[in-house]
Order: structure tokens, then sequence, then C-alpha cells
């Protein structure tokens, strides 16, 4: 049997680890993930993630993809609940999808989608999953603002410095906020996202709703494509990244 490419649906609870990436000195999803697929297929798995997701931040959507040889497509397929006995308790396993052996889980995703949550009163259930916010934000400016970004395709303003990205472009398709009982939850999807972007995207519709900063304001920061503009990036523990899209798996 010959080599042959699959990819893995995961969900995890980041608060534990510094980040999706394999990296010397730091615990991560993937390493503790390769690690579990090498003991349970008995060969080296090196897995490839649809992004980096920074230390801190959660994934319930996440898909990587990795080569598997020699192994029937039945027990591959199955290998899910094995898998699972093997990863901590934050990360999980949900599906095992079979794909073309040229499949990317980075390159060939065609949308993205992140959901940032914070609340306004101190909730120990909610620690290092949600943001706690004091202030009270005007949520409509907030929302009038965030629809802004639709009308633009270059948030260089938004990444993080020193990034080997080709282009700063990006395609934004939803940015909205959602009062919840508790607090508020921010959904933002796109093309293709860049390092930092939803964090600081979100410190500054902050601003906006804690009314230091106006519309045209934010519109000029845009436009400045200078990062030093924007507002500053928000904890990592209310982000998650919740849907990667794929023209062929459903």
């Amino acid at each position: 049997m010959s080599k042959k490419r699959y990819f893995i649906q995961l969900a995890y609870d980041g608060s534990l680890y510094h980040g999706w990436q394999t990296q010397p000195n730091a615990i991560t999803v993937q390493e503790l993930l390769d690690k579990a697929m090498s003991v349970f297929f008995r060969q080296p798995i090196e897995t490839l993630g649809c992004g980096r997701t920074d230390a801190g931040v959660h994934a319930t959507d996440f898909y990587a993809h990795f080569d598997v040889e020699g192994v029937e497509e039945t027990k591959v397929l199955s290998a899910v609940t094995g898998i699972n006995a093997m990863l901590p308790y934050q990360i999980a396993a949900k599906r095992i999808i079979p794909v073309p052996d040229d499949a990317h889980a980075r390159f060939d995703a065609t949308a993205r989608a992140y959901k940032y949550y914070l609340h306004f009163e101190k909730d120990p259930f909610k620690l290092n999953l949600s943001w706690l916010v004091k202030d009270k934000l005007d949520v409509e400016a907030m929302n009038n603002a965030a629809a802004l970004l639709l009308n633009y395709t270059d948030f260089s303003c938004f990444s993080k410095s020193n990034t080997q990205t080709f282009t700063n472009n990006c395609k934004i398709t939803k940015a909205i906020f959602e009062q919840q009982e508790d607090g508020l939850v921010f959904t933002i999807q796109a093309d293709r996202f860049l390092r930092n972007m939803v964090r600081a995207i979100m410190g500054t519709l902050v601003e906006i709703g804690k009314k230091e900063i106006n519309l045209t304001d934010f519109k000029a920061i845009i436009e400045s494509k200078n990062r030093s503009k924007a507002g500053q990036s928000v904890p990592a523990c209310g982000l998650y990244l919740v849907k990667i899209e794929y023209p062929y798996i459903r």
C-alpha cells in the first residue's frame, strides 16, 4: 500500500498551549497531535495545519493534513477513538477524511471564521475562555465600524509586524457583534487572516465602543496601513477559530 493523504478535524482549548505550531521549549497542539498519531500508526507522522493559532487561542474547527503509508484506509478512518485516547483532554480529534494527494490544509482553505467572546461581570467559569471587560460599550457604534471592514482589502494596520506574508490583502465577508445574555460575541469571516489581525481589529473596535475614537478615526487607521495607529491586541483567551471551508469537504 502506498502513501495516502488525509485531513484530521480537531477542536482544542488552547489555554495550556503555546499555540498550534511546534516550536522549541514550549508545548503546542501540533507537537502533541503528531506524537499521538505517530504512536498510533507506528510511523513518523507530521501534520500541517490550516493556520497558526497563537498561545491561548482556541479552536472549535481546525484541520490539518497528514500522510500515512502502508495502512488500510478503513483503519485510518476509524482511528479517531485511538488517537483521542492518547491526547490530553483539552484536544479532541473529531474525524479523519480522505483527500487527494495534493490537498493542502492551509492553501486550499477558501474561507475562515473566528469568534471573539467578551463578558462584563466577573465569572470564574469564563476564566481563560472569554475576556472580562469592565467598561460600558456602545455596541451599535462598534457594529457600524465593523461594517466598514467589508469596504477594504488592505489590512496592514492590523497585521503583526515583520511577518513573511506576500500580501496584506484579505476579503472580509462578515463582521458583526451580537448580544449574549452575559456579554458579546464578535464574528468575523474572510478568505484569509493576517497574524494577530482579529485581536488587533477587536482592540480597535473596543476603542470605538468606549468612544475613544470615532468612525472617521477608524477609517483613517485602516487607510494609514500603520499598525501603530490601531488599537492594542486584545487577550487571546476570547478568540476561537470556528470554521474552515474547503471546496472538497462538507
